[in-house]
């Protein structure tokens, strides 16, 4: 069984590969590219919190604000995040990251990347 998403613990099998995303259309706030987004959402609680899944993003530059703290795995590709306070986050595969809320900056994806995430 590849997904399990009404189980009374949803989980999805090979996470890192698996293929079966929708497609969550252009990134919003777009600065440079045409990035685009696909996931597969695993879970939604009572009003959107928590909330996780699968994102894989394509290359492109755009502003972003956190709405609430999200974890993030990224498990594939490559991207630069830079905080408007000038920090620079380099992600590459294996790297995880805690994103409080209200954290604001840019984002560039060099490479196709793909992030196993929550938002609490």
């Amino acid at each position: 069984m590849v997904e399990t998403l009404k189980s009374s613990a949803p989980h999805i099998h090979n996470a890192t590969g698996f293929n079966d995303l929708v497609d969550w259309g252009a990134q919003a706030q777009m600065l440079e590219g045409q990035s685009h987004s696909s996931g597969r959402l695993l879970f939604k609680g009572p009003n959107n919190q928590p909330e996780t899944g699968i994102w894989v993003c394509t290359p492109g530059r755009w502003r972003l604000s956190i709405p609430r703290d999200e974890f993030c795995h990224f498990v594939a590709g490559r991207a630069t995040y830079k905080s408007d306070a000038g920090e620079v986050i380099e992600i590459g595969p294996g790297t995880a990251v805690t994103f409080p809320a209200g954290w604001t900056g840019e984002c560039t994806v060099h490479e196709t990347m793909r992030n196993i995430y929550m938002l609490a």
